[in-house]
């Protein structure tokens, strides 16, 4: 497959998302950043839509594998962030980047995502559409790239309820377990160390047992060094 086309059409929508920014002044290039914890990120989107079409036809849809390719083919659309075609409960959720959205992506309107589900074949009720403005730093970005925290889920045989009454206990007896745990570690490292054999320990020792001068004038062989400094021996000082 030749993807020289599409790979020109990418090049083609960065340099134009380049272009769009050089010509924003300093306040508008500010709005396109967000900062958590102290650090600033780019983020695309702000408030932009959320639609959900109900009561879809599923003569219309056909079958599960027609509605996986119309859900496909809604995402080939640049303005549709998300996508999701429930051939069973006959709803059609679409988060896009609406026209009056204030950012520099591609944009589409509802009537245009209505469009697109008619050429596909499928007819829109006008009277079984909800739709409500996305916050997407809130409900996307956070959730997806910047979570408080990761998805909880209670133990085997625990109700959600159960597991945080007895999540404190749990910690605290996981945190004295890590403690336990560090200090037998520390201990083994220290243990070891007595053990093994070091350059620079070794480098000490065969320095320790070199003979002093006087070593050699007596011909006697050296003391170690801890020998050395425990015996000391007496020293009368004389007239």
């Amino acid at each position: 497959m030749d993807r020289r086309e599409e790979t020109q059409h990418e090049a083609n929508e960065y340099q134009k998302e380049l272009a769009q920014q050089s010509s924003l002044d300093e306040k508008e290039l500010e709005k396109q950043y967000i900062e958590i914890d102290g650090t600033k990120f780019r983020v695309p989107y702000r408030i932009i839509k959320k639609v959900v079409f109900s009561n879809i036809s599923q003569q219309e849809m056909r079958d599960m594998d027609h509605a996986a390719r119309i859900q496909y083919r809604l995402m080939l659309n640049d303005a549709v962030l998300k996508a999701t075609v429930n051939f069973v409960k006959q709803t059609i959720s679409v988060v896009y980047n609406n026209k009056e959205a204030d950012n520099l992506k591609d944009k589409v309107s509802r009537q245009d995502l209505i469009d697109m589900l008619a050429k596909e074949g499928v007819h829109i009720d006008p009277h079984a559409v909800e739709e409500r403005d996305y916050d997407y730093v809130k409900e996307f970005y956070t959730y997806a790239f910047h979570p408080t925290r990761i998805r909880e889920h209670a133990p085997y045989s625990y109700t959600i309820e159960q597991w945080r009454k007895m999540k404190p206990q749990w910690e605290a007896k996981q945190a004295e377990f890590e403690a336990k745990k560090l200090e037998a570690h520390r201990k083994f490292q220290e243990e070891y160390d007595k053990t093994v054999w070091h350059p620079e320990k070794g480098a000490a020792e065969a320095k320790a047992a070199e003979p002093t001068l006087l070593d050699k004038i007596l011909g006697r062989k050296p003391k170690p060094k801890e020998t050395k400094q425990k015996d000391k021996g007496f020293w009368f000082h004389g007239v």
